[in-house]
């Protein structure tokens, strides 16, 4: 039996660790918090509960992507609420607003319905989104479709450029991307495969996890420890040890040794080398690794709404102020702050009539953290609480904008910056989705799941992307490394075909 060390109890680390544990692996994740789930994560402020990364799932009906994904893995169970199948997505442009509904046929329906000159710019549109997505072997689950020449020329292609190829009405292409948030893209830098899979992930089917997304992590550790794993919390791993053959184990913060003949880890790759001094790992890896430029992070309110005053909203809503583009809000002055807002409900209970809790979340850069880098949660003074409400206030002014009444229903609100990501996720300067794609870098943005350290592989969003899709696709690229990629298919085919029959 085969020994197996995860670091981090993530998406990426829980899942991978599933799957290597039902391989016959002596599977161990050590998380360095007390709680385990990285951005599953839910946390509670007198009595309410709130999300912390994972806001909504796309593609979960049966025999769709993530529903094959989660039969797979055993946890196809949890229980999901679907948004608003008129309306999953509501962008709104000044005062204008556009609701995506679910489907490919509604989808180019209704953007004709709001641009009726553009339908043959439209149907190419989503005719381009569905053959990116259908083109990759990872967003399928299938070896037998994939075509690498139009992924790799898409990844090639930034998102801006190949919608300005199709699309000539400039409204309408900031509608196509007003959900940029959910990936922070970059103008001329994030390629269009990204843009792709996401809208073809969400516009299947989208939903919100009931009661929380902490609820998919649970079912995981679950299903990891009656396949014989195990999940250590308070457990920081400070080094990754090794010999000449390849890694030999870890050790932690208290000095704890866990043997290891694998070692994943699941957070980024930048703390994850810091902990090998192995001259296998080559400067110029470590080099590329440090310089890979990092998403922009996140500025957080939660809201805590007064019973029965805030009726539940069942669509995410993007917002940008008039005359603002969803392009290069992250490049916000002091004064123009918040150039856009991505504001959701949280769903407590199945079909709720009014909401709990919600969030409002903008882009902040790191470099506003500044003052208070190096100090710790609770402890970082007067002037980081002051900070913190300013940016809240301001925040809470620009939903108040779009849904009058909101800050009467206001009970009680919570914030987090960069530097709270940082804290919890370990993600160099609090980014929000960890490495930044940039199709100037090409291959140099490529992230490998093994290293050249024997034993030593990386797993999570930053070796494919972020989001429960794109950490668990990430998940089958570290698991096809060590099981064989047709053997890891033919498994997530038959464990379909068994919940079909089970199901008739």
């Amino acid at each position: 039996m085969k020994r197996c060390v995860i670091i981090g109890s993530g998406l990426g680390g829980l899942s991978t660790g599933v799957i290597l544990a039902r391989e016959g692996y002596d599977v161990t994740i050590l998380e360095q918090e007390s709680q385990i789930g990285g951005c599953l994560q839910c946390f509670t402020r007198r009595g309410v509960k709130f999300e912390t990364g994972m806001h909504f799932i796309g593609s979960a009906k049966p025999g769709q992507t993530l529903n094959r994904l989660l039969r797979f893995l055993g946890i196809d169970d949890i229980a999901l609420d679907e948004l608003d199948t008129n309306a999953y997505d509501i962008v709104r442009l000044g005062s204008d607003e556009f609701r995506f509904p679910t489907g490919e046929v509604a989808f180019v329906e209704q953007m004709c319905n709001y641009f009726p000159q553009e339908r043959q710019a439209i149907e190419a549109y989503m005719e381009c989104v569905q053959r990116v997505a259908n083109a990759s072997s990872l967003h399928t689950l299938s070896l037998e479709n994939a075509d690498n020449a139009i992924s790799t020329e898409y990844q090639l292609r930034s998102i801006n450029e190949v919608i300005e190829s199709l699309v000539k009405d400039p409204v309408l292409r900031d509608v196509l991307v007003g959900n940029l948030p959910l990936y922070a893209a970059q103008r001329d830098k994030t390629p269009f495969s990204t843009h792709a899979f996401i809208v073809d992930f969400y516009n299947q089917s989208s939903f919100r996890v009931v009661d929380g997304s902490d609820a998919i992590g649970l079912a995981l550790q679950r299903k990891l420890e009656q396949y014989g794993g195990r999940v250590v919390t308070n457990a920081k791993v400070t080094k990754i040890l090794s010999d000449e053959h390849g890694v030999t184990g870890v050790s932690t913060a208290d000095e704890r040794f866990f043997p290891a003949d694998t070692v994943v880890s699941a957070i980024h790759p930048v703390p994850t080398l810091a902990m090998t001094d192995s001259p296998l790992i080559r400067p110029a890896f470590r080099r590329r690794m440090t310089s890979l430029p990092n998403t922009i992070g996140i500025f957080s309110v939660y809201l805590d709404f007064k019973e029965g005053t805030m009726p539940y909203l069942n669509s995410n809503y993007y917002a940008y102020r008039a005359g603002v583009s969803p392009w290069d809000c992250e490049a916000y002055t002091l004064d123009d702050w918040p150039r856009g807002y991505l504001y959701m409900h949280f769903c407590h209970d199945a079909h709720p009539r009014f909401a709990r809790a919600g969030v409002i979340l903008s882009y902040m850069r790191f470099e506003e953290m500044a003052p208070w880098l190096g100090t710790t949660v609770g402890h970082r003074g007067d002037d980081y609480e002051r900070f913190k409400q300013q940016r809240a206030e301001r925040l809470i002014d620009a939903v108040e904008h779009s849904f009058p009444g909101l800050r009467n229903a206001i009970q009680h609100y919570y914030t987090s910056t960069p530097l709270t990501y940082l804290d919890y996720t370990g993600t160099p300067e609090g980014s929000a989705y960890g490495i930044a794609k940039d199709i100037s870098l090409g291959v140099s943005c490529h992230v490998p799941q093994r290293t050249k350290l024997p034993g030593l592989y990386l797993t999570g969003q930053n070796i494919n992307s972020h989001g429960i899709l794109g950490v668990l696709v990430g998940t089958v690229v570290t698991c096809s490394d060590l099981l064989g990629t047709a053997y890891l298919y033919q498994q997530i085919i038959t464990a379909n075909q068994s919940s079909i029959i089970s199901h008739q």
